[in-house]
C-alpha cells in the first residue's frame, strides 16, 4: 500500500466525516432552539403551559448534551457489505434496511440521519451495526470490508481494513492497514481503559448481546477482553431497553478502586453515564476501604462461617454493659439483675435487629419492675408508672448503656477481644483462625476496614438494623402554586443526578456486572446479592486467576445463592488480544505449574520483542527499579506498570520514583493490578509473588499479563 492510497482513502472518508459532523452541529441548533422556544411557554402563564415546557426543555437538553458528549471520535467505522444482502433481524428492526446494501454502513458512537431520514451514521448498539463486530473471514454476514476508522477530533487520522470476502470485492476497492483490531491493539492505551467498540470480535459480541434477562457468565483468560464485554453490555442494555435499565439502574462491580478509575471513562465514552461504579470496598455507604488482607486473612473473613460469629456479635452485650439495676422509685426499690437482663436481651433480641426493636427491649425492662411496683403499691396505674419512670434519669442512663444504638464497624471490633470472639467463634472457627482474626482485627481501629471487613459490615447492618426514623413530609421540590415543575435546564440537571445517586443504600438494581468474579469472596457474594436480589446479571472471571485459597464449593454456594434459578448464558472468549506471544509465553508456563492441562487464550500478536529478566543484588534493587522505568517510558508511548508484591514494596517503590510525575506512571500490588493493562510492565520481585504456593502463583500470572508490548522483571534471586 502506498502513502498516496492511504492519503486518498483518508480524504474520501474525511467527507463523510465532515458531512456527518455538519449535520449533527444542524442537530445540536435545533435542540438548542428547542430548548429556547420551551422557556417561553412559561409566559403563557398557565399551568399546563409550565409542564410543557418542562417536557420541551428536558428533551432538548437531554438531546444537545448527547450531541456534545459523542463529539469526539463520533464516527469509528464502515461495512461494505454484499449486493442483496439483508438481515432479517435488521429489516425488522428498520425497514428501510433492504436498501443499505447499495451504499455504505457508517458505524459510530449514535444514529444520524439526513434531512430526508437517510442514514448518515448507524449507532453501534443498533441490529444494522452488529455486523461491524460479529463478521469474520469465516462467516462475513454479508460484509466485504470492515474498515476502522481513527480521527483527533473532527479529522481521519488512520484507517486499517479487513477484506473479509475478497472474491465479492469489486473491482477497484483498495485495502488499508495491516488489519483493524491488530493495529489498535498494537497502540498505546492511555492512563484509562481505551473505547475500544471499534475492536469487538465476533465470541465477544455474542456475549454483549445475550439475552437481557438471567445471567450472562463470561469466562477467558488475560487479555481476551472480559472487561471491555461487561462494560458494553452494560451500554449495549442501557440502550436496548433504557426504561428498565436506566429505570432500576445498573450497578458495576470491580475488584479495586484503581481498577474503577481505570474503568469509569469507558461508558461516558459509549454515550452512558446513568451506570454505578463501585469497588468491592465501595459497596457498603460510608466506606471506601483500599486495604488489602493476605490470602489467609481472606479465606477466614471471606467464609460464609463468619455470619455465625457476626450474628452472636449482634445478639451480645456491648462492652460495658451494666450488671445490673437497682432504684427508687416512690420510695421503694426496683431491681434487675443481670441475669434478668441477658434474658430479656435473648428473649427480644434473638433473631430480631437489635437497633430497630430497641423500644421493645425498654419496654420488656418496664414491664418487669412494673411486676415489683404493682404488688407494693396496687393503686398506680401502669400507664403512670410507665412515664414516670422513663423520665428517671437514672432509668434512662441505665437504657442507653444496656441496649444502646451500635453500629456495624463496632460490633466488628468486639471481634478483635480474643475472649468475646473465642465466645462467638466456639464450634465455627478453629484456634488458628481465630488467632488469625484478631491480628487482621488489630488495624481497624487506626486503619478503617479493610475490603475483606466490607462485606462483613454489611453482614452486620442487615442483623443490627437502623434506628427507626420519624416519618417527615417531604416539601416537592420546585412547585409552583401546588404544580411540580423543573424551571431551568441546572435544575433538570441536579434532579437527574439525586434520581442517579438513589437512596444512599440503594438495592433494587435492574442488572448487576461482576467483573473479576473469580476473587469474589463468600461474603462478597453476599454482599453483592443484596443488591441485585431482582436484577438480571453479567459475571465475568477467569477462574486461573483466582487467588481464593479457601473452600470453592463455598464460593460456588454463595455465588448461586446471589444469583438465584435465573437462567444461565455461558460464553468462552479464547483469544488473548493484550499480551504479545512472547510476553504470553512467561506467564502461560507459571500458570501451568498450577494447572498443566488448563487451557489457555491464544495470543494473537508477535512484537519480536522478548520479556528482560534481571537478577540483582538486594542493595541496588530500588536503583534497578528506577533503571528500568527510565528506560520503558522512553521505550513505548503509553503507560508503564510497576508491580510489586505487597503495599509495603508499593510505598517503597512510590516514594523511589517521586521524581516522575505523570499520568503515564502506575505503582500498584500485584492484587491491585487485576483488570489492569499498561503498555509496558516492571514486575519486582515475582518470587515473593508467587510464594511456592497456589494461590501466589496464580496472582504472579495475573502480573506477567498485564503488559501489551514490554515486560522486564527485577528479582533478588532467580524464580524462573
Amino acid at each position: 500500500m502506498s502513502d498516496n492510497t492511504l492519503h486518498d482513502e483518508i480524504a474520501i472518508e474525511q467527507l463523510h466525516v465532515d458531512r456527518v459532523y455538519a449535520r449533527l452541529a444542524m442537530l445540536r441548533a435545533d435542540a438548542a432552539r428547542a430548548e429556547a422556544d420551551g422557556y417561553q411557554l412559561a409566559r403563557v402563564g398557565t399551568y399546563g403551559s409550565l409542564v410543557e415546557r418542562d417536557a420541551m426543555v428536558f428533551h432538548a437538553a437531554r438531546r444537545r448534551q448527547a450531541f456534545d458528549s459523542e463529539h469526539e471520535g463520533l464516527v469509528f467505522g464502515r461495512l461494505d457489505m454484499h449486493p442483496r444482502h439483508v438481515d432479517p433481524e435488521e429489516a425488522a428492526a428498520d425497514p428501510e434496511a433492504a436498501g443499505w446494501d447499495e451504499r455504505p454502513r457508517y458505524i459510530g458512537r449514535l444514529g444520524v440521519r439526513t434531512e430526508g431520514a437517510e442514514p448518515l451514521l448507524i449507532d453501534w448498539r443498533a441490529p444494522a451495526a452488529a455486523a461491524f463486530y460479529r463478521a469474520t473471514a469465516a462467516q462475513p454476514l454479508g460484509v466485504i470490508r470492515r474498515r476502522m476508522i481513527s480521527s483527533f477530533g473532527e479529522k481521519i487520522t488512520g484507517l486499517e481494513d479487513d477484506l473479509l470476502d475478497p472474491a465479492a470485492a469489486p473491482e477497484g476497492m483498495r485495502v488499508v492497514g495491516d488489519g483493524a483490531l491488530l493495529a489498535a491493539l498494537s497502540r498505546a492505551k492511555g492512563t484509562g481503559m481505551r473505547d475500544i467498540v471499534a475492536t469487538i470480535q465476533h465470541e465477544q459480541d455474542l456475549a454483549i448481546r445475550s439475552p437481557a434477562s438471567g445471567v450472562t457468565m463470561v469466562e477467558g483468560g488475560p487479555g481476551t477482553g472480559k472487561t471491555a464485554v461487561a462494560l458494553h453490555r452494560a451500554a449495549y442494555l442501557l440502550y436496548s431497553d433504557r426504561s428498565r435499565f436506566a429505570g432500576g439502574g445498573v450497578l458495576i462491580v470491580g475488584p479495586s478502586p484503581v481498577f474503577v478509575e481505570y474503568i469509569e471513562t469507558v461508558l461516558p465514552s459509549l454515550g452512558e453515564d446513568t451506570a454505578t461504579l463501585k469497588s468491592l470496598g465501595q459497596l457498603v455507604p460510608g466506606f471506601s476501604a483500599t486495604r488489602e488482607e493476605t490470602a489467609a486473612v481472606r479465606a477466614v473473613k471471606g467464609s460464609t462461617r463468619m455470619r455465625r460469629v457476626l450474628r452472636k456479635a449482634a445478639e451480645d452485650a456491648p462492652p460495658g454493659s451494666p450488671d445490673g439495676l437497682r432504684i427508687r422509685y416512690r420510695g421503694e426499690w426496683l431491681s434487675l439483675t443481670w441475669q434478668q437482663g441477658e434474658e430479656i436481651r435473648r428473649r427480644i433480641g434473638r433473631g430480631n435487629r437489635r437497633n430497630e426493636i430497641r423500644a421493645k427491649a425498654f419496654g420488656a425492662v418496664l414491664d418487669h419492675l412494673w411486676e415489683q411496683m404493682k404488688a407494693k403499691q396496687p393503686r398506680l396505674e401502669q400507664a403512670r408508672f410507665d412515664e414516670e419512670l422513663t423520665e428517671h434519669e437514672g432509668f434512662r442512663e441505665f437504657l442507653k448503656a444496656w441496649w444502646p444504638l451500635v453500629r456495624p464497624v463496632q460490633v466488628l471490633g468486639w471481634l478483635g477481644d480474643p475472649q468475646r470472639l473465642r465466645r462467638y467463634a466456639e464450634g465455627t472457627l478453629s484456634n488458628e483462625d481465630q488467632r488469625t482474626l484478631v491480628r487482621a482485627l488489630a488495624p481497624l481501629r487506626e486503619q478503617g476496614p479493610s475490603i475483606d471487613d466490607v462485606p462483613l459490615l454489611d453482614e452486620l447492618q442487615e442483623l443490627l438494623g437502623d434506628k427507626p426514623k420519624p416519618r417527615v413530609r417531604r416539601r416537592e421540590a420546585y412547585t409552583v402554586g401546588g404544580v411540580r415543575e423543573v424551571a431551568t435546564t441546572y435544575e433538570r440537571s441536579r434532579a437527574a443526578s439525586i434520581a442517579a445517586a438513589r437512596e444512599n443504600d440503594y438495592r433494587d438494581y435492574a442488572h448487576v456486572v461482576v467483573d473479576e468474579a473469580q476473587d469474589v469472596t463468600p461474603m462478597q457474594w453476599r454482599m453483592i446479592g443484596r443488591r441485585g436480589h431482582a436484577a438480571s446479571w453479567t459475571v465475568v472471571g477467569d477462574p486461573a486467576q483466582s487467588a481464593w485459597i479457601g473452600s470453592a464449593g463455598e464460593v460456588a454456594r454463595a455465588r448461586d445463592e446471589a444469583l438465584g434459578g435465573r437462567k444461565r448464558y455461558h460464553h468462552q472468549l479464547t483469544t488473548n488480544y493484550r499480551n504479545s506471544t512472547e510476553i504470553f509465553e512467561v506467564a502461560a508456563e507459571v500458570i501451568r505449574r498450577v494447572s498443566p492441562d488448563l487451557p489457555l487464550p491464544r495470543a494473537v500478536r508477535t512484537t519480536g520483542v522478548p520479556p528482560v529478566h534481571r537478577v540483582v543484588d538486594r542493595a541496588v534493587l530500588d536503583d534497578a527499579v528506577r533503571d528500568a522505568v527510565a528506560a520503558l517510558l522512553g521505550e513505548v508511548e503509553g503507560t508503564v506498570g510497576v508491580i510489586t508484591p505487597d503495599a509495603r514494596f508499593r510505598d517503597r517503590v512510590t516514594a523511589r520514583l517521586s521524581e516522575w510525575d505523570t499520568e503515564r506512571l502506575r505503582v500498584v500490588t500485584a492484587l491491585a493490578a487485576k483488570g489492569m493493562e499498561y503498555d509496558a510492565v516492571v514486575l519486582v520481585e515475582p518470587a515473593l509473588i508467587d510464594a511456592n504456593t497456589d494461590a501466589g502463583r496464580r496472582t504472579l500470572y495475573v502480573a506477567l499479563s498485564r503488559a501489551t508490548q514490554r515486560l522486564t522483571t527485577l528479582s533478588t534471586r532467580p524464580w524462573r
